[in-house]
Parts: structure tokens; sequence; C-alpha cells
């Protein structure tokens, strides 16, 4: 089987690409980075010894994507993943259309040419912030924690936010170039007829990801804890609550979506029509769910018994796009794929506090 990975030397397409070749026999890995963030140089090397070949090239770029060899499957993570981005003045609105939106539609015409199947890495984001923002939510001691006595609006539960939840704007620029994403992928599939999965990601995060306040907000908060850095609550005093995914826990079901054989037959198990895309189940939240939830309160508790206190200053400041509580239900994922996450919260949260205290300078590479 051939794989290529869009984003192949970031945190999350490193880490998928060298799990595969750990999971799936045979397999051929290629990528394609732009290195255009920063530290993602880091990871070449290490995918180089792995066998997984690296191409110097730019999604955005046609030109750059329609040379590469043909593939199998193409897994789709490269993206600029902030929900800032574009609007927060240091950043362009452009690029993050271009980058979210314009490479999408260059991943999919080399997958019509190749007849390539497309794994698309969502994110929560592509969940109504206003719907969101209204769910009824009750303050406890050191979090929001969803009010179950309340009604709920359609698509979430105690279990979290489900596929059926609004999707309606606003969702931030990131959020919408990402859920465009989504629907063009879904008309290709249908259109073209090549398998489509999208999986609807939480907050990913482990050791070695590339923190920064607006991204990787579980490495950034531990990275900065350990080295003393400046600490703030933007919005809410720290009770918003997330929840969090190793992305080794994407490899499993990432091969899993990959068995074409499964495709038809799993379809048919689950009543649906595998001839037809438009009535396939093909959009999946992937998270760690309520158990991997946890609020910055919660969050700077666990550091101070990891590495001591540290003072965190609340800034006050309450921004368009913070919501107070976004937890995933995974249900429909485990119910078609048999698929749990297997690495627990904190045992995410160990492996960066392990990997601060071996590279204290880390937060340096993610500096623009």
């Amino acid at each position: 089987m051939r794989v290529l990975i869009t984003g192949v030397c970031g945190f999350v397409g490193a880490t998928i690409a060298l799990g595969l070749r750990e999971h799936v026999a045979g397999i051929d890995t290629s990528g394609i980075d732009s290195f255009i963030r920063p530290g993602s140089e880091t990871n070449r090397l290490s995918l180089a010894r792995a066998g997984v070949r690296v191409s110097h090239g730019d999604i955005r770029q046609a030109s750059d994507v329609e040379t590469l060899p043909p593939a199998d499957w193409v897994i789709d993570a490269a993206a600029n993943p902030s929900v800032l981005a574009g609007v927060d003045g240091r950043t362009s609105s452009r690029q993050v259309v271009e980058h979210n939106l314009g490479g999408t539609v260059n991943v999919l015409e080399y997958c019509r040419q190749h007849r390539a199947g497309l794994i698309l890495l969502s994110t929560s984001r592509v969940y109504s912030i206003a719907a969101l923002a209204a769910l009824p939510c009750k303050k406890d001691t050191c979090r929001f924690a969803l009010d179950t006595s309340s009604a709920l609006p359609s698509g979430v539960s105690a279990n979290g936010v489900d596929e059926s939840f609004s999707t309606e704007p606003p969702l931030s620029l990131y959020g919408a170039t990402k859920r465009a994403s989504e629907q063009l992928a879904l008309e290709y599939a249908a259109a073209f007829d090549f398998p489509v999965w999208i999986d609807r990601c939480g907050v990913l995060a482990g050791a070695g990801q590339f923190a920064r306040p607006d991204q990787g907000i579980f490495s950034y908060w531990i990275h900065s804890w350990a080295a003393r850095r400046p600490l703030k609550y933007i919005g809410f005093g720290g009770l918003q609550v997330r929840d969090c995914l190793h992305p080794r826990d994407l490899v499993p079901l990432i091969a899993r979506q990959m068995q074409a054989a499964e495709y038809a037959e799993r379809a048919e198990r689950q009543g649906d029509d595998p001839r037809n895309p438009r009535t396939l189940r093909q959009v999946f939240n992937v998270s760690g769910g309520a158990s991997s939830a946890m609020s910055l309160l919660e969050l700077s508790d666990w550091c101070a018994a990891r590495f001591g206190a540290h003072q965190v200053s609340d800034s006050g400041e309450t921004r368009a796009f913070d919501v107070p509580w976004t937890v995933l239900d995974s249900s429909a994922c485990a119910r078609r794929w048999t698929w749990t996450p297997s690495v627990a919260r904190d045992a995410i949260l160990e492996e960066i506090a392990a990997h601060a205290e071996r590279h204290p300078d880390w937060l340096e590479l993610s500096k623009t």
C-alpha cells in the first residue's frame, strides 16, 4: 500500500507516518511538507531514518502536488491550525484560505487523478461557536460542566458534541476553511467515486508538539510552566474545558479506514449502501472524550503537583472564538471502527512533561 501524507513533518503528520510504518506491514510511505511551520525541520531526519520519503513542496501550489508519485491513499495533515489565524493581525486571512482550502482542492485533484482514497484530518472547530457558547453550563470549583439537568440541543449529550451538532457560522476562518474542505471532499468522493473518510479531531497533544498559545495548548502550558515562563488565563478565568487526544491513537483508526474491503463490508453491516457515498457515513468525531477533558485551572493544578508552584495571571479578556466547554462524542467512530483511544490523558500530560524536562528551550522552535 502506497500512502502519501501532507504536512508530513508536522507533529501530527510525523507521528502518523512513523506509526503507520510500525502498524501496517509492507506500507510504502512518502510525504510532502513546506517547512513553513517553525520546528518542522526537526522531524525530517527521523522520518528519513524510518524510510519515509519527504518531498519539499507546498500543497497550495498545484504543480508541487501533481508531480508527486501515485499513491493509494492520501492522509491530509497539512493546515494552519490556529483558530486566530487570519484575524489576529499577525497572519493573512487570504493565506489561511489558501492553506486550508486551496490546498485541499489540489489534494482532491491529485486523488481524482490517481483514484487515491483520502483521509482528511479535520477539527472540532467546524462546530458553531454560537451554538457551543449557548450550551447550558454550570460553574464548578475548577471547571465548567455541561448542565445535563437542562434541555440540551440536538447533537449534544453527557458524552459530548456529536457529528449532528450545528456547523452554522460563525466558526472562525480556520473552522470555516476546514468545514468547506470537508464539503468539497464529500462532493469529490461522490462525483469521482473514490473513498473519503473525514476525522474531526479534538485537541491533539503529545511530546514533540510545536506548541503556541493559540494551538497545542496542553503542550504549550506544560512547557511554559516547566520553564517558568509567564502564563495567563484568557477568557473564563481558566474554567474552559477541552478534551485531548494523542495522535498515536489516530494510527490504528487510519489503518482500518484504509482497508478497501472494509469500506464495503462495514457499510453493509451498518445498513449503508457502499455503492452510494451519499448514504455512507464518512464523517467521524475522533477524540479522547469526556474522560480526557480538563480545564486550564485543572491543568495548572497538575503542573503545580508535577513541577511546583508557578504564578498564572488572568487577563480578564474574552475573545470572539473562545467557548466555555467543548468535548467531542466519538461514539459513532467507536461503533463503526471498534476504536477507542488507548493513551490516557494523564499519560499524555506526563509524556509532555518529560519532554519539557529534556528540552527546556523547546518553545523557541515555535517562534515565528
